[in-house]
């Protein structure tokens, strides 16, 4: 079954179950990945969170409902998983901008949100760099962070998240448990997510400097790095000030337009960010690695 066809099952579910308690668990089921790995993949490409999909999909399903039937409020608000016609009410009107009452006016303009169904889009505009490598296992340490995929909220924090561990001191600590002094080419501090499981839409992040015999790793998280392949990609240079918008695209790129048409899948778990500068020009790169196996 290719990736297409995975993602397409994993819609057909939530169509089929607007009106039911979706598990989202069984959606990453259905596309053969983690839960993680599943909203930010389906977040790149449909440009929503996945929870704001299925709020747009059942007010859009309620708002028919609403103009062809004469179903009572609280049945419909019940219906579509609202705990009372008040919050019903409130979500129909923020998204159609009328209540549900008004809206069974003739002529009032609801919005209606389609069901989304992925594909392949061919661009080849851009190039994009990547290498694949192997590489033995490793350990990291450093400051763990946990964040949530509900709303695109990542998106958000995580850029604060190092912001705030920049501004408390805690950067320049890690930097100097490294016992190693700061060289051109690769950052001594860099990230890594999806390491371990957990639950509620939430996963770890954390920002890491590779463990060695110098390392003082009191006081800090350390994770095993298996063994693995790893699909490697490279960014665009750019300014410092510009990384987290890089970063962001670049991994968005391998989601949507390398990884639907390679020739590898994605082995889940232990994404890294990797961030290099050149101190002779001041630009910055950076990487995003993804562990894969062979078709």
């Amino acid at each position: 079954m290719d990736w297409l066809t995975r993602m397409n099952h994993a819609l057909e579910y939530i169509e089929e179950n607007l009106t039911e308690e979706i598990d989202k668990q069984h959606i990453a089921k259905l596309a053969c990945c983690s839960e993680f790995h599943f909203y930010r993949l389906f977040s790149f490409i449909a440009g929503i969170s996945l929870g704001e999909y299925i709020r747009h999909r059942r007010l859009t399903k309620a708002a028919f409902e609403v103009q062809n039937s004469s179903i009572k409020i609280l049945d419909l608000a019940l219906k579509y998983g609202y705990e009372s016609p008040e919050a019903f009410t409130r979500a129909f009107q923020k998204l159609h901008g009328v209540t549900p009452t008004l809206a069974r006016n003739e002529g009032v303009a609801l919005k209606a949100y389609p069901k989304i169904t992925f594909h392949i889009s061919i661009k080849g505009d851009e190039a994009m760099d990547y290498r694949i490598e192997s590489k033995e296992g490793f350990t990291v340490y450093g400051i763990e962070e946990f964040f949530s995929t509900e709303n695109g909220e990542n998106l958000k924090e995580v850029p604060r998240f190092w912001e705030k561990v920049y501004d408390d001191g805690r950067y320049d600590s890690l930097i100097k448990s490294t016992n190693t002094a700061s060289s051109k080419g690769l950052s001594l501090i860099n990230s890594i997510c999806d390491y371990r499981k957990t639950e509620n839409n939430l996963f770890p992040y954390m920002l890491f400097a590779f463990m060695t015999d110098k390392s003082n790793t009191s006081g800090y998280k350390t994770v095993d790095v298996p063994a693995s392949t790893w699909a490697i990609f490279k960014s665009k240079d750019h300014s410092s000030e510009e990384t987290s918008i890089v970063i962001q695209d670049l991994i968005k790129r391998v989601y949507t337009e390398w990884l639907p048409t390679a020739n590898y899948d994605k082995v889940d778990g232990y994404e890294l960010e990797m961030y290099y500068e050149d101190l002779s020009t001041g630009k910055h790169h950076c990487e995003t690695w993804i562990r894969v196996a062979q078709k």
